[in-house]
């Protein structure tokens, strides 16, 4: 057995791996319906784009034996604390959103008859983890496996999260964000996704794209299967 692993991992999914059940993600649907978030550059609510690439990745995961704890897909959850708690019982928690950008970087243009807001500043996918976590060697490595996964598949971060977050792996597109709720709150390893940025208007069209979306949700889902398949080797050797 390898301790060292083992001591770095924090014990993370050892009492799955070891019942040889399937791991489970918890599966967050970022905003809501009454709050959809940022709007893209198009008027789209950023609601509807997490809910879109969600609605791929669940089966993406299914389809690799991962079972998927969906957690606000129908947009009416309470608040952002309630998010973390639906997912109890969970082995990993992913929240899905779509980034925008500090009104002070905003353009404005004219968009079918009315005046729209966009950035030619920041385009990327971005990966978030807490500090306060209390499974961050998890999270940390998860978020690194799936940045790493996604570049690999021609996906780009953003360096734009530097000004305000410390870097966990830039080169992955991983940074700390240590009082994001949906991650301190989480007894369990867990990581924000930002998909790319809605408020960029090609990058907007990219993010519409079904043959994209169906390309970055099977780059997400192998990412985290090669993450859990790790746990669980790591354990039983």
């Amino acid at each position: 057995m390898n301790i060292v692993l083992l001591i770095i991992l924090g014990g993370f999914w050892s009492s799955t791996a070891l019942a040889g059940s399937a791991p489970t993600v918890a599966l967050d649907v970022g905003h809501t319906l009454a709050e959809p978030g940022a709007f893209s550059a198009r008027g789209r609510s950023e609601f509807e784009f997490n809910r879109e690439l969600a609605g791929l990745l669940a089966p993406a995961l299914r389809a690799r034996g991962i079972a998927v704890h969906e957690v606000n897909f129908a947009g009416t959850i309470g608040s952002l604390a309630a998010r973390p708690e639906q997912a109890r019982g969970s082995d990993f928690f992913v929240s899905i959103h779509h980034d925008s950008i500090s009104p002070e970087y905003l353009q404005f243009w004219d968009w079918d008859g009315y005046e729209a807001s966009h950035t030619t500043l920041k385009r990327g996918f971005g990966i978030f983890v807490s500090r306060r976590n209390p499974e961050l060697a998890a999270s940390l490595r998860c978020a690194a496996l799936l940045g790493a996964t996604l570049r690999r598949d021609g996906f780009v971060p953003t360096p734009w999260h530097a000004r305000k977050h410390q870097p966990a792996d830039a080169e992955n597109g991983v940074w700390y964000y240590d009082n994001l709720v949906v991650l301190h709150k989480s007894t369990f390893p867990a990581l924000l996704f930002e998909a790319g940025v809605i408020k960029h208007r090609e990058e907007e069209l990219e993010l519409r794209e079904a043959e994209r979306q169906q390309r970055m949700a099977a780059a997400l889902a192998a990412g985290l299967a090669t993450c859990l398949d790790v746990r669980e080797k790591s354990v039983r050797e």
